[in-house]
């Protein structure tokens, strides 16, 4: 497989599925065969293997990540009247699912060095009303499980995770989805176990959990035709488990191509740090899992947006992962937060600037983004 000789994809999916295309095909072909389209085997199995994975017995497939955080809370049995402290940096997805559980966000500030939820500021905005934390593992990362558990046991939360960029992440022995009661991952194509389409999964430690769960994605029925919960229809969809059975057994190397390439990117963003580009901080070792590669700019006298407009030019992709906090979208000024509130969670929206990641990304592409970075500030220098 060739890529462009000068432009850099922000991901490129072709190099994952190239070489296992024919085992994909022959899965479709399967479930095809079988008829088994909504809750079939390779749905059962899927669960039961990234369960393993994870480190824990349970598997609930669901359709999406957003359905595993609103159904995996309401599991757990958080709901009306609990707060839920969550990070204010972090995907929408994690607020909506929240909500959608019938609970309260109550939104706390972020490490900046990390962008992973700050949990002495969680323990400023614990009341009597707190129920449960929703760590989010950002970008790949685990929020420290030690110091969770510290705090989960010091103000009686349960902790529920949210791994949807984590896929097979560990720190301090954990792996991401062993450390709470339960946890939510995503299979949004581009992630590190992406499917075909949406899907999602809640792993959990508790059997009565569970149960609950697989209640709640169909209909609130145990069994068919009684009701015994307010459920709905959420269910990973056979095809795509059947796409992922293939895919799991390659997630090790895929997530070992990545932390390989950042710590390229690493090595040669070193020098930049006295530009003002500084790559977030890795606390976790080979544990962390890259989903995304992120970067700081613009502490000197050049921006983020001039950064990455140079690489545009250049044919190099680049995101924004987010460049708006959870507080201030528009959607959600009901819940009474304002700008100044998480200094550090805007400070990181107004900076941070993702680079390429993806397994199959070449060290002579590494090279050519940071080259690209390294050209802007040679030609505001000999400009002054």
């Amino acid at each position: 497989m060739t890529r462009s000789v000068t432009g850099v994809p922000f991901v490129d999916l072709q190099f994952v599925h190239q070489p296992i295309q024919d085992q994909i095909e022959e899965a479709v072909r399967t479930v095809l065969q079988r008829g088994d389209f909504i809750l079939g085997q390779a749905v059962t199995e899927f669960e039961t293997a990234f369960a393993a994975a994870c480190g824990v017995p349970y598997g609930v497939g669901v359709a999406c990540g957003t359905d595993a955080i609103a159904l995996g809370l309401k599991a757990c049995g958080i709901g009306a009247g609990d707060e839920v402290l969550v990070p204010a940096n972090t995907f929408i997805a994690t607020l909506i699912g929240v909500l959608h559980a019938g609970a309260t966000p109550i939104l706390v500030d972020c490490d900046p060095d990390t962008a992973l939820v700050d949990l002495a500021a969680a323990e400023r905005a614990v009341t009597p009303r707190t129920k449960a934390i929703l760590p989010v593992h950002l970008y790949g990362q685990m929020v420290s499980p030690q110091q969770l558990l510290d705090f989960a046991e010091t103000y009686n939360l349960t902790i529920f995770e949210d791994a949807a960029q984590a896929h097979l992440a560990e720190r301090e022995g954990y792996k991401a989805g062993s450390v709470g009661r339960a946890a939510a991952f995503s299979f949004y194509p581009s992630k590190n176990l992406g499917a075909a389409g949406n899907g999602g999964i809640v792993v959990t430690q508790d059997e009565a959990v569970a149960q609950k769960l697989r209640s709640l994605r169909n209909y609130g029925a145990p069994q068919k035709y009684i009701h015994h919960d307010l459920g709905t229809n959420s269910r990973l969809d056979t095809m795509q488990a059947a796409i992922l059975n293939v895919k799991l057994p390659h997630l090790a190397d895929w997530n070992r191509q990545r932390y390989e390439a950042a710590r390229y990117y690493d090595t040669l963003l070193q020098p930049l740090k006295e530009w003002g580009i500084e790559p977030l901080e890795n606390r976790s070792g080979s544990g962390h899992v890259y989903h995304l590669y992120v970067i700081r700019v613009g502490e000197l006298d050049i921006d983020r947006s001039a950064v990455a407009d140079a690489l545009a030019s250049q044919g190099i992709q680049t995101g924004i992962h987010y460049p708006l906090p959870c507080h201030l979208q528009p959607a959600y000024r009901h819940l009474g937060y304002k700008a100044g509130d998480f200094p550090h969670a805007e400070m990181l929206c107004d900076r941070i600037l993702s680079l390429p990641m993806f397994p199959g990304l070449t060290a002579t592409e590494i090279d050519r983004v940071v080259e690209a970075i390294v050209s802007i500030f040679k030609r505001k220098l000999s400009a002054a």
